[in-house]
């Protein structure tokens, strides 16, 4: 009779264990565990001035390059710059292998020369010629007179007839000599002129004065024509590939004041200006192209270096505004959290322009005096649960 009696208080024994077992799971899982709300802080919609600005990332470019590389295949044998070094204007750079280039222009070379030769017999030829005709045309004259006074007979002046046609028939052919000796004299000349400017060509000179940025080939390499050898730059003209946000890039111009930023110095801030506005957009991106140019004293900045870039424009007035640290995009769609009868809800807003301070103005989608969550621990839902505080850690 004592045995249900003793499992009836050990039962209870453990119900009174675990009851408070699984009320402490569950407090702890309700205020730190999964099912805890999320910690956020709010802040109101406001009217204030918002003086806007566009932020832009870039990277540092030369705006000019120069890519210097041969006109015709052939391997490398000597390359007399390396990168980094400052180059002048004609400033031999690296050397082609000419391969027969100057054999082909002493055949050349030879070949004009025996076609001036040519020329020259041509010129002696027509000469004789000329004379053969004088003397042919004045021997049939005297036989076309003898003819009349009946001295000589028809054959006899046929004959002198046949000569004349024969010493004109040479003078011509001395001349069509002579032209075609000219020609082909001309043909030689410029088939040496192009060679010997093909061989200039493997003579690798710098254009202009810059700094050498890049050297693609080394000696013995082969290169085809048209291939990169070298690459300089002009270090004066640096500027800045910036993309903005198609969203925040009205009032974008050619000439507006910037301020650049580089992370190599973010505490050394530099000034320029808009250069060009590209007029190809970024479709797949969203963003606008432009150009921004500065100056700079001391260390040039590497080629490829990212900066930021930020354009002062004119205060707007008054006008709702929210920070814009509390804007999210969701499914597509730019808005901010707001708390509406204790519940969150994901209005879709129209922004504007944002300053420096990081306001951006509302054209839409919320009222003034509105609670909308600025930071939160977690990303936020609609069936969040969540609790106000004054600072996240």
């Amino acid at each position: 009779m004592t045995l249900p009696f003793t499992m009836s208080r050990r039962g209870w024994t453990m119900l009174a264990v675990l009851v408070p077992l699984l009320l402490l799971f569950a407090w702890v899982a309700l205020r730190s565990g999964p099912l805890a709300p999320i910690n956020v802080t709010v802040t109101q919609v406001e009217e204030r001035n918002v003086s806007p600005a566009m932020f832009g990332i870039g990277t540092v470019e030369a705006r000019y390059t120069q890519k210097v590389g041969p006109t015709a295949a052939g391997r490398v044998t000597m390359v007399a710059v390396d990168v980094g070094d400052t180059v002048v204007a004609g400033q031999l750079l690296a050397q082609i292998d000419p391969i027969d280039l100057d054999q082909r222009i002493d055949a050349a070379a030879g070949g004009t020369a025996r076609s001036a030769a040519l020329e020259q017999a041509a010129i002696a030829q027509i000469a004789d010629a000329n004379a053969r005709v004088v003397l042919t045309r004045s021997v049939l004259a005297r036989t076309e007179h003898l003819k009349r006074g009946g001295w000589v007979t028809d054959a006899m002046v046929d004959q002198r007839r046949q000569e004349l046609a024969a010493a004109q028939a040479g003078l011509a052919a001395a001349q069509a000599n002579r032209s075609a000796a000219a020609m082909d004299r001309g043909r030689l000349g410029s088939e040496r002129a192009a060679l010997v400017e093909q061989r200039a060509n493997l003579r690798l000179v710098a254009p202009h004065a810059g700094l050498v940025v890049r050297r693609t080939a080394e000696p013995g390499t082969t290169v085809v024509a048209g291939q990169a050898v070298i690459e300089i730059i002009d270090p004066a003209q640096l500027w800045i590939n910036v993309r903005f946000d198609q969203t925040q890039s009205a009032g974008l111009a050619t000439g507006q004041a910037v301020r650049i930023a580089l992370r190599s110095r973010p505490d050394a801030p530099l000034t320029g200006t808009i250069e060009r506005v590209e007029p190809m957009a970024d479709a797949l991106t969203e963003e606008v192209l432009a150009k921004a140019r500065f100056a700079i004293t001391g260390n040039l900045p590497s080629i490829g270096e990212l900066a930021e870039v930020t354009v002062a424009l004119p205060a707007q007035p008054k006008t709702l505004a929210i920070p814009n640290a509390a804007v999210h995009r969701i499914d597509g769609h730019v808005g901010v959290w707001v708390i509406r009868d204790g519940d969150l809800v994901f209005a879709p807003v129209k922004l504007g322009a944002e300053d420096f301070g990081g306001w951006v103005q509302v054209l839409g989608g919320l009222s003034k005096g509105e609670r909308i969550v600025l930071h939160s621990a977690k990303a936020l839902s609609a069936n969040s649960r969540f609790s106000i505080v004054d600072a996240l850690p």
